[in-house]
């Protein structure tokens, strides 16, 4: 099941609205037969990849899957339908599937065509590992995780002339790989003014995994000569706000959506992540700057914390600091990785 887990984080950013799965089947005596995880935009499904491997040989093997096979007819057969053509004997499940559609009707149909379930297996970890599926179903939401790059005084905006960097080159490289495994990526719009990012990814082999770019704009600032505003109609970009107008944005392929007014007239952020749910994204990575990081801290909209901290203090004329980040008491810390001089620690909300 850990192995199937590993296949799992492959799909992470790339299957929305699916769930990542992994699958990984074994013979009687013990081999992997096959392996499959979901594929680029929701399907294949891993168990359909892992059994095509196999072929005849899976009759009498047992699959190892992270979430309940599916039961229902979409773009797709049921998953759990190809398991009992295929003559598998037992299927090793970590988690129950929470959609309507499927939840404990996968199980089922196994079960009364006799293949024995075993189920919760590594359930914290696969869950952990779909929590942004998961909160898709249940609250009409992403997972929200925010990215967060200061020096070691917290601040986050250097000084007027310095380098507009304040980590290093891996941990640049890595908040990249962040982005590939995420559905969306948020900045508000003061961002875009100061820095002018692509956000996309640029790892090498990766570069097809840049997510969908999501802009805060309360006033519709975004410049229509903004690399963003550019690459539109190549990267998929959204621009939320709460004024009339963008007509110029959309004619270059950027998407206006007009929401509800949260505080001090801006886009509510729970109207936001509910359009972004609708549209089937499961994982939103929030980049800042500190206003926006600042607000989803303060409305208890964060589920994961990843804060990239620079041994260098910038002192009293930069800024930026975060609003709550000092008090990460309801946030559990799962790891923490040095990334050239840089740590980076992450965290999770507590259960």
């Amino acid at each position: 099941m850990r192995h199937a887990l590993t296949l799992t984080e492959r799909a992470l950013g790339r299957v929305a609205p699916n769930p990542a799965v992994g699958c990984v089947i074994v013979s009687p005596d013990d081999r992997v037969l096959g392996r499959g995880w979901t594929q680029p935009g929701g399907r294949p499904h891993a168990e359909t990849v892992a059994l095509a491997q196999v072929g005849q040989a899976a009759r009498g093997s047992t699959a190892y899957v992270t979430l309940e096979p599916c039961a229902h007819h979409g773009h797709t057969p049921p998953c759990a339908e190809a398991l009992v053509a295929a003559g598998v004997a037992r299927v090793v499940a970590a988690v129950e599937d929470p959609d309507p559609r499927v939840k404990g009707k996968g199980f089922a149909l196994l079960r009364g065509a006799g293949i024995d379930i075993t189920t919760g297996v590594l359930e914290k970890d696969a869950a952990e590992l779909n929590a942004g599926f998961f909160l898709r179903i249940k609250e009409d939401r992403p997972l929200v995780a925010l990215k967060i790059a200061q020096s070691r005084d917290g601040k986050t905006i250097p000084p007027p002339g310095a380098s507009r960097w304040i980590t290093g080159e891996e941990a640049r490289r890595f908040a990249h790989l962040l982005r590939a495994k995420h559905d969306a990526v948020l900045v508000g719009v003061g961002t875009v003014l100061a820095d002018d990012p692509m956000l996309d990814c640029r790892l090498p082999g990766l570069e097809d995994r840049s997510p969908i770019r999501v802009v805060l704009d309360t006033h519709l600032r975004l410049p229509t000569n903004s690399r963003l505003a550019q690459t539109a109609l190549r990267i998929s970009t959204i621009v939320f706000t709460t004024a009339e107008g963008g007509e110029d944005l959309e004619r270059l392929g950027t998407e206006v959506l007009r929401v509800m007014k949260g505080a001090q007239g801006r886009p509510d952020l729970r109207a936001v992540l509910g359009v972004l749910a609708q549209r089937g994204m499961t994982r939103l990575l929030v980049e800042g700057g500190p206003t926006v990081i600042s607000r989803f801290l303060e409305e208890s909209l964060a589920d994961c914390l990843e804060v990239f901290t620079a041994p260098t203090e910038l002192g009293d004329t930069a800024s930026g600091e975060i609003a709550g980040l000092s008090d990460r008491t309801r946030f559990l810390r799962t790891a923490t990785r040095k990334l050239g001089p840089d740590l980076l620690e992450s965290y999770r909300l507590r259960a």
